[in-house]
């Protein structure tokens, strides 16, 4: 079994595959301070939930946005696990087209869900990652990746709200009975929930324009779920779509 594992500003996703198939995926907080030792603690008790042996890793992959951890968990997988984990980012094979000003500019995030993107869907394609920023990306009828838009995450919208207004109160991300809130919390999820999935579906809208045809649309990440039932726009939705990608990577790098 070979392990996945993801890096994001919020969120570590780790899965794990052999033959082509992932097995399982589980998802913990990032946390910038922690040890080797104490990811190491996290990945122990992952592996044992699912009743997996350190032994039975064969090889690890990891992406990462958040440089500061990059090393920390790679150096704990390794340790645990005592095989080599590749990180995706300059000298590994991706198989994937870039056509944009600077291709070292894109985050591995973005690179590794269009691999998995280019892989299984139709193009062209519109890919959204919603974590803590939300990230549009565009593959072209060649499935070539063009570019991506970068739009401020459901969460960080929510907290930049509550933190620079003097009575609005943290409220939990889950839909309002009303669209036209009768109340300041059922008010604040409208705007955020409703505010976002109208965004999503004007990107949308405008990139079909802008290409001249209808795009397959696949959303992933930890908020997709919430957003996507408020959207208009028809949006497939694939929580492992980044794991599909390094799962390809993986493989193509052997």
């Amino acid at each position: 079994m070979v392990l996945a594992i993801d890096i994001g500003n919020t969120n570590i996703v780790i899965g794990g595959f052999e033959n082509g198939r992932i097995l399982f995926s589980e998802r913990f907080q990032t946390n910038h301070k922690a040890t080797s030792l104490e990811y190491t603690a996290i990945f122990k008790v992952t592996l044992e939930i699912h009743s997996i042996s350190r032994t039975e890793i064969t090889g690890g992959i990891l992406s990462s946005v958040v440089p500061s951890v990059t090393g920390t968990v790679k150096d704990a997988v390794e340790k645990y696990t005592g095989t080599q984990v590749l990180v995706v980012g300059p000298g590994i094979k991706t198989g994937l087209r870039i056509r944009v000003d600077n291709p070292a500019q894109q985050g591995s995030d973005v690179i590794v869900g269009a691999v998995a993107g280019a892989w299984e869907y139709p193009a062209p394609l519109i890919l959204i990652d919603m974590g803590t920023a939300t990230t549009v990306s565009v593959l072209d009828q060649n499935k070539t990746f063009i570019g991506k838009m970068i739009l401020p995450g459901v969460g960080v919208s929510l907290d930049a709200l509550v933190s620079r207004t003097s009575q609005l109160p943290r409220i939990s991300l889950e839909p309002p009975k009303h669209l036209i809130g009768k109340n300041t919390v059922e008010s604040i999820q409208g705007g955020i929930l409703y505010g976002n999935a109208g965004a999503l579906d004007g990107i949308i809208r405008r990139i079909q324009e802008e290409l001249g045809t209808v795009c397959t649309v696949v959303a992933t990440g930890g908020l997709a779920k919430i957003i996507l039932p408020l959207c208009k726009s028809p949006i497939l939705l694939d929580e492992e779509l980044l794991l599909k990608g390094l799962m390809l990577i993986y493989e193509r790098n052997q």
